[in-house]
């Protein structure tokens, strides 16, 4: 072939030249597509902590509540309304809180007792499942329909036509399960490996 920049014909090039030249461009000239989006080296060691931090964050907001409203501890629950003195811990939220097209729904079972218990019980199982980064299946599937459900008491959101913070706590629950947020700073590993999890993988 011609050398236009030296204007004299050069040398002809050898097949396996050719190949490495080839794939030496195709490297340098691929696309960007699903390449782009993995994650490698430092950066998977950086998200792989970035979603434990957000995981125990989450855990300590479900913990808390579960705290406050036990004891009462004043920062959203009086002591005088605490649920071990003989307070509601749905009481306040569903009976008077309640907005919407469900409100009717909520001020109806507001105070009850069995939902006081699977309120507290939702609570402090989310919580503490985050906290250790165990059961995050389960924990991501009760903790995203608790936060739905709570989205339907206060229709519609008072700052938004529709989207709250309780809808992106569901999908955030959701994304740290599917990347198993919960073997990092967590004993997901451990967990996983017990016999009986390792027999019932829904566990995980």
């Amino acid at each position: 072939m011609v050398n236009i920049a030296n204007d004299h014909e050069a040398p002809p090039v050898a097949t396996t030249e050719r190949q490495q030249q080839g794939s030496r461009r195709h490297v340098g000239t691929e696309p960007a597509g699903d390449n782009a989006f993995s994650v490698t080296g430092r950066t998977a060691t950086a998200t792989r902590y970035l979603l434990a931090g957000i995981r125990i964050a989450l855990g300590w907001v479900f913990l808390w509540a579960f705290l406050d409203k036990l004891f009462g501890l004043g920062r959203s629950t009086p002591a005088a309304n605490a649920w071990l003195d003989g307070g509601s811990p749905t009481a306040g939220f569903l009976g008077k809180a309640a907005t919407g097209p469900f409100s009717g729904f909520y001020n109806a079972i507001a105070g009850n007792v069995v939902v006081d218990v699977l309120f507290m019980a939702a609570l402090f199982g989310i919580g503490m499942a985050l906290l250790l980064g165990i059961g995050m299946r389960i924990a991501a599937a009760a903790g995203a329909l608790l936060t739905v459900l709570m989205w339907t008491a206060v229709l519609p959101p008072a700052t938004n036509p529709f989207m709250d913070d309780h809808l992106v706590y569901a999908a955030v629950l959701v994304l740290l399960a599917l990347l198993g947020a919960g073997n990092t700073w967590g004993l997901g590993r451990r967990w996983a490996a017990t016999p009986f999890v390792h027999r019932n993988t829904w566990l995980t």
